[in-house]
């Protein structure tokens, strides 16, 4: 078996600003935390909303091996096609059949059998299928794609969502059956990041039972925070967003100018159970 396994998970990488920051700092951050894969959010990454392959190309050449993404995904027509075409950028698995472009991946290049699932909530949302279905339905997927495998696939979800409560109560149902949830969307570095206590299993029917020594430990957060212009809101100028507020006009949106930041965890996993050891949060 390999080492432990360090995977950086970046938060949404929020227009040029975002893109230049991972640029100039990820390879001296992988470099620090000896990472041995990146995963960055990178529906925001074309001019505050949505991807163009050319972003996306900057962010995978930048030192990124999974992008996933969340409701801006759809925002450029023209990007659906790479959207299929490109197995490395996923996108949100409970929206309806049909749509281009898959939900999961395992992630190219690694000796130990990683996933990455990406799932969008509905709280303050649109209303799309269900995410705890949708994860019991993937885990299940995985778990036949890996039975040849030795050990425990680490399975890394990206929950892309507003309500706090419903990433927490998706953490919990995974809790033991997936190696680490980070939360998504808001642009706000949440300062909850914790190993979830293995006290119970929760099956697909919501009930608990007693956990096994042989189920994961899962490492979590609410949100991982953004990659852009800190002194800003949520990525945008301030000022255009204080007029907004103030006189309810919706005046085009521009990305703050500044310092770039990024901003995420990095999750320490054994090879042995998938479990997560650690989990440590920056912003640098």
């Amino acid at each position: 078996m390999p080492g432990n396994i360090r995977c950086l998970f970046l938060g949404d990488i929020v227009g040029d600003p975002g893109i230049q920051g991972l640029q100039q700092k990820l390879p001296a951050l992988k470099e620090h935390y000896q990472a041995d894969v990146v995963i960055a959010n990178g529906e925001n990454a074309a001019g505050g909303f949505g991807l163009t392959a050319y972003t996306l190309e900057l962010i995978l050449s930048s030192g990124v091996d999974v992008v996933s993404t969340g409701n801006h995904v759809w925002e450029k027509r023209d990007f659906w096609p790479v959207l299929e075409n490109t197995p490395r950028v996923i996108r949100p698995a409970n929206y309806p059949p049909g749509l281009p472009g898959r939900g999961f991946m395992g992630v190219p290049g690694v000796e130990y059998p990683i996933y990455v699932i990406n799932l969008q909530g509905r709280e303050e949302m649109t209303p799309i299928d269900c995410p705890f279905r949708t994860l019991d339905r993937i885990i299940e997927e995985i778990t036949q794609q890996t039975q040849s495998s030795k050990g425990t696939p680490i399975i890394i979800v990206d929950f892309h969502a507003e309500s706090n409560q419903e990433k927490e109560a998706l953490a919990f149902y995974g809790n033991g059956r997936i190696s680490a949830l980070v939360g998504t969307h808001t642009h706000v570095q949440t300062a909850d990041e914790r190993i979830l206590t293995p006290f119970s299993k929760i099956d697909k029917n919501g009930c608990a039972h007693p956990q096994q020594s042989a189920f994961r430990s899962t490492a979590y957060i609410t949100d991982a925070g953004m990659c852009g212009v800190i002194e800003s809101v949520i990525g945008m100028d301030a000022a255009v967003c204080l007029e907004r507020n103030r006189t309810q006009i919706p005046h085009k949106m521009e990305l703050a100018k500044g310092e770039p930041f990024l901003q995420g965890v990095c999750v320490e996993l054994s090879p042995d159970d998938g479990s997560a050891l650690s989990i440590e949060r920056f912003s640098v």
